[in-house]
């Protein structure tokens, strides 16, 4: 009996055990059929996403951009499929075994990399507009491939062997001066890029980019992150001397990040500048500006010190391999001012004037600040405060009061006047839903011809900040205009961060948002104005390319502007005579500022890029720079070193950053020119010539000479001494 129970229990106890086995067998075998069914509709996920990525762009207008149906899981497959359909064109133009021509080899160059050109549409989008750690995750591990993709194409051995028989041909005295020109610089291109050196140094120059392509990755994600994860927030008791306008917007911005009733001053430009002019809490004031300043300085994990020595070091190392004695001699070869000298010549004798104004507005500041506050000295977090007073003071000029006359609205309206009036654009907004974007705050216009309806192309703006957006303002195209594939438009689009206020309310900016947003825009006419035939004579020289744009800035004082799109956000009527007359007396006020700010960043960026860096120091090198240029102790540089992303997220303004200044001579030379015009600012004479010479040609034309023939000389320094209200004579 026991035998049997026991049998019995054994029996039982297998069958049991059969049983859980089977059961486990058949789950495991459910959850690996689960499994597959599971990665099958992923790897389907992923194929649908990255051929949306490389997708000809559908619709109307030749094609847009599906911002509204793209996805992140697709991007990596996608770039590097694109990356080797280009890599496939450029093998095929460097193996081709017929004679090179300016045909079979510049031209068809011209025509490769477009599937590659629409997937980094996208991906400018996700890296600029709207990022997220999942993006940041792929650009960190993408930045070194592309890298190397580039570098297998700027060192082609038999690609350069067939520019530079193109190069060195008698027949190229045959071509128009523009296809001229784009010889020139596509063997600028790559000479300038390694492609004329021995293996061992092209395979280090490589390794250089591709380290470089990392450090500018991780420098740009450092800044985002502290400007992220620093925001200040406020009680009503914190807001002393806040204009409600700037109350509302803090109050939008802190219920976005789910602080109700609080107050959030974020760090950036847009939200500290107005904080640090307005607030009469001191103590907030200096914390507000430590935090902006301190952006990757903070000796923590996102602390930039470190990546900017490598990045120098890197830099130098490298035009050593070209045989150039520093990084800003290789740069500036090809720019308007060819030498650091002469670029470093400008900006000192201009920092002369600009620091000894400096002087006088802290001495006018201190009287104020002592008679008001008791103070003894003006820090570098009362300079906005105080300026604000001696504003009022000196021109009763209440900025608050003008912002109440620029509404955003009514800004853009504006700008499609002047583009009307010079350009002879109209903008109509599209409203049918006819063109994807990537943001609900994202509107689109249709750009044509006011005479001949001709449509030019299409102008997207995101004007508003929100998290994952990169800080400051920026314009770019999405496809740029060329003929030489058939009449393609232009897909232009500007970028700020304004601060959004609440629903129902006009969004209201300050004088110097709205001269930032006329210059942004100043740029999209630039792209929109192009009649060029290669794609790369749409590439811009950084020393003239912020001309354009600093130009149109100065429609924005016209009479016809003014008076009818500086409006009252409540009463409608136009800003009065006498606020226009004060804002025009007091053009030049706090220029000591604002021209020994930038200047500083400016200066610095060239020291650096003119030195060995070899053990560098950063901040040593920053303090000790600054000092030796008698920088006055209560002004930073506009963007400090560890935040300079303009130079050290990117080589874009790395040793260029100088090309401000160099443009504004242009500017201010020009601006005289219309001046001077019977017709103003309007003058349609003035006007044709602007957009011939020195708009629709982009870089199809030497910009020296371009400026030449637009003014009958070259531009004199001595416009923008007149236009800063500085002494002509400290020029030397």
């Amino acid at each position: 009996m026991k035998k049997a129970l026991l049998s019995t229990f054994l029996l039982s106890s297998l069958l049991m055990a059969c049983t859980s086995d089977n059961t486990a067998v058949e789950s495991e075998s459910t959850t690996d059929n689960t499994s597959k069914v599971e990665a099958a509709v992923k790897v389907n996920e992923i194929e649908q996403a990255k051929a949306l990525l490389l997708a000809k762009w559908q619709g109307s207008y030749q094609g847009t951009p599906a911002f509204d149906r793209v996805s992140l899981i697709g991007l990596i497959p996608a770039i590097e499929a694109a990356m080797q359909m280009n890599l496939d064109e450029i093998d095929a133009i460097a193996n081709n075994t017929d004679a090179p021509t300016f045909e079979n080899t510049i031209v068809a160059m011209e025509g490769a990399g477009s599937d590659l050109e629409r997937v980094f549409t996208y991906w400018g989008i996700w890296s600029s507009n709207q990022s997220s750690p999942e993006f940041r995750k792929i650009q960190a591990e993408m930045a070194p491939k592309l890298s190397a993709f580039f570098s297998k194409i700027n060192q082609n051995e038999k690609l350069f062997t067939r520019i530079q028989t193109v190069y060195n041909s008698e027949h190229i005295n045959m071509l128009t001066s523009e296809q001229q020109r784009l010889v020139l610089l596509s063997y600028n291109n790559f000479a300038r890029n390694g492609a004329t050196l021995n293996k061992k140094d092209k395979k280090r120059y490589a390794d250089i980019n591709q380290r470089l392509a990392e450090l500018h990755t991780k420098f740009g994600d450092n800044v985002l992150a502290d400007e992220e994860s620093y925001v200040l927030y406020l009680n009503k008791e914190q807001l002393g001397g806040l204009p409600e306008s700037i109350i509302s917007v803090a109050a939008s911005a802190a219920t976005t990040r789910d602080h109700q009733g609080e107050y959030a001053i974020t760090n950036t430009r847009s939200s500290m500048d107005p904080f640090l002019t307005y607030s009469t809490e001191r103590a907030l004031r200096k914390q507000v500006w430590n935090t902006y300043y301190n952006r990757g300085d903070n000796d923590d994990q996102f602390d930039n010190n470190a990546i900017i020595a490598e990045i120098l070091q890197l830099r130098h190392e490298r035009v050593g391999l070209l045989g150039y004695k520093n990084y800003a001699s290789w740069r500036l070869e090809d720019r308007m001012a060819k030498t650091p000298e002469n670029a470093i010549a400008l900006m000192e004798g201009v920092w002369t004037a600009a620091i000894a104004r400096v002087e006088e507005e802290v001495a006018d500041m201190l009287v104020i600040g002592k008679a008001q506050d008791g103070i003894e000295k003006v820090e570098a977090w009362d300079y906005r405060f105080y300026a604000e007073k001696v504003r009022k003071d000196k021109y009763s000029l209440d900025s608050n009061e003008v912002k109440q006359y620029l509404q955003l609205n009514k800004l853009r309206e504006a700008m499609f006047y002047v583009a009307g009036r010079l350009f002879n654009f109209e903008f109509v907004e599209i409203t049918d839903g006819s063109v994807p974007v990537f943001n609900a705050d994202v509107r689109v216009w249709e750009v044509t011809d006011k005479t001949s309806n001709e449509h030019i192309g299409l102008w997207y703006l995101d004007p508003f900040a929100r998290t994952g957006k990169r800080s400051g303002a920026w314009a770019t195209t999405y496809r740029s205009h060329t003929t030489f594939e058939g009449n393609k438009n232009v897909l232009s689009s500007n970028n700020s961060n304004f601060s959004k206020g609440i629903d129902g309310q006009p969004t209201l900016i300050s004088w110097s948002d709205a001269e930032t947003y006329f210059h942004e825009f100043g740029h999209a006419l630039h792209f929109l104005s192009s009649n060029v035939a290669y794609p790369t004579l749409n590439s811009g020289v950084r020393d003239y390319t912020e001309f354009q744009s600093q130009l149109l800035e100065r429609w924005l004082v016209t009479d016809e502007v003014i008076n009818n799109y500086l409006l009252h956000y409540q009463t409608g009527k136009p800003m009065p005579k006498a606020l226009i007359a004060k804002i025009k007396q007091a053009a030049t006020f706090n220029q000591g500022f604002s021209t020994t700010e930038y200047l500083a960043s400016a200066l610095v960026d060239m020291k650096f890029h003119t030195v060995d860096p070899t053990g560098i120091d950063v901040d040593k090198f920053e303090r000790e720079t600054l000092a030796a240029l008698n920088m006055p102790e209560q002004i930073v540089m506009r963007h400090r070193s560890t935040q300079f992303s303009h130079i050290f997220s990117s080589e874009g303004y790395a040793s260029s950053y100088y090309g401000y200044m160099w443009a504004e001579v242009l500017t201010a030379d020009a601006a005289e020119a219309f001046a001077q015009a019977p017709g103003g600012f309007y003058d349609k004479e003035v006007a044709a010539k602007l957009v011939e010479h020195l708009f629709s040609v982009r870089n199809a034309v030497d910009p020296s000479e371009a400026y030449r023939v637009f003014r009958g000389r070259d531009a004199k320094v001595e416009a923008l001494m007149r236009d800063r209200g500085f002494p002509i004579k400290t020029v030397n």
